[in-house]
């Protein structure tokens, strides 16, 4: 493809994505991936390995893996080159990126649980924030559950959104391909316990290294959004300084720290997780209480940042290539 038809093809994605979402089928290529994983998990893993069998099992998982994905896509290419036409080849990758992507179902998810914590719905409020976090989410304050959609809108930025692009458009639909098969192994198996601490090591940290770059990159379009909001993004970049490196993960705080000072929240703090506490460092001042109207932010500058980085990295690849 050339410079000017990527840049179309992620315009195309970005829309097919705001207009049509994430359809829930059956063979949805990022459920396929999540099928596969499941596959090579249940041949190579076995809980009476050593711990040092399990850790190179599950490095030939991710190798298997991201094979089998990349051959894939790169047939799914060629395919569409065979029709000759640069609108095939355009529509093709368009909607495949479409599947690699997921501003509207970040955005649908926090709406939802806006809507119900604005109606007073403590209780379907949680429910549906334990679709979205890994933690306890029973008792939960409207507080709380703030802070964990802000907090997930945040981190996936990068994660459902920008990492896909940002190897989209050095590598094309290959690439973007297999970003979404190593961070959904990573969100399958990338756990830190007694199962996966050692089968799913490669996993996790092939993830932190795929978003090393675009976390940071995502984390300075965050404080150029927020000015353009009119949000404080003295305060977004001052905290992305302060308190990215504090997260646990090495690149979700670049997000989350820049989200909570453009906020002018705190995010944080204590969770659940199967009845056990885990103190998850503060990033942000508390110079606003945590409420509703804030998932609604996150959710603005969620989507300024996937414009304002598909309009720079088009102009790049069109001015460099």
């Amino acid at each position: 493809m050339t410079a000017e038809d990527t840049a179309i093809a992620a315009v195309l994605a970005f829309v097919i994505d705001c207009v049509l979402g994430d359809p829930r089928a059956a063979i949805h290529p990022v459920v396929l991936i999540g099928k596969l994983i499941s596959f090579f998990e249940n041949w190579l893993y076995d809980e009476k390995s050593s711990d040092r069998k399990k850790f190179f099992d599950g490095a030939l998982l991710m190798i298997c893996v991201l094979a089998v994905c990349y051959w894939v896509s790169v047939g799914v290419v060629y395919l569409a080159e065979m029709a000759h036409s640069r609108y095939v080849l355009i529509a093709v990758e368009a909607i495949f990126l479409s599947f690699m992507i997921s501003p509207r179902s970040l955005s649908e998810a926090g709406r939802e649980i806006r809507d119900y914590l604005v109606a007073g719905d403590i209780k379907n409020a949680r429910f549906k924030v334990g679709w979205i976090v890994g933690r306890d989410t029973e008792n939960l304050t409207v507080g709380e559950a703030t802070r964990a959609t802000v907090e997930t809108i945040s981190e996936n930025t990068v994660d459902g959104i920008i990492s896909p692009l940002f190897f989209f458009f050095i590598g094309g639909l290959p690439l973007a391909v297999l970003y979404r098969a190593a961070n959904t192994m990573d969100s399958m198996i990338g756990y830190k316990n007694d199962k996966y601490m050692f089968f799913g090591r490669v996993a996790a940290r092939c993830d932190d290294a795929w978003n090393y770059i675009p976390a940071r990159i995502t984390g300075v379009m965050l404080v150029v959004v927020a000015a353009v909001l009119g949000y404080d993004w003295r305060n977004a970049w001052r905290m992305m300084v302060r308190d990215a490196k504090k997260h646990p993960s090495p690149n979700g705080g670049y997000t989350e720290a820049t989200v909570a000072g453009a906020l002018d929240i705190r995010l944080g703090g204590l969770n659940y997780y199967f009845g056990k506490p885990s103190f998850r460092t503060y990033m942000g001042d508390p110079i606003n209480e945590l409420g509703p109207v804030h998932i609604t932010q996150a959710i603005r500058m969620m989507y300024g940042a996937t414009v304002l980085f598909i309009a720079i990295a088009s102009a790049v690849i069109l001015y460099f290539f």
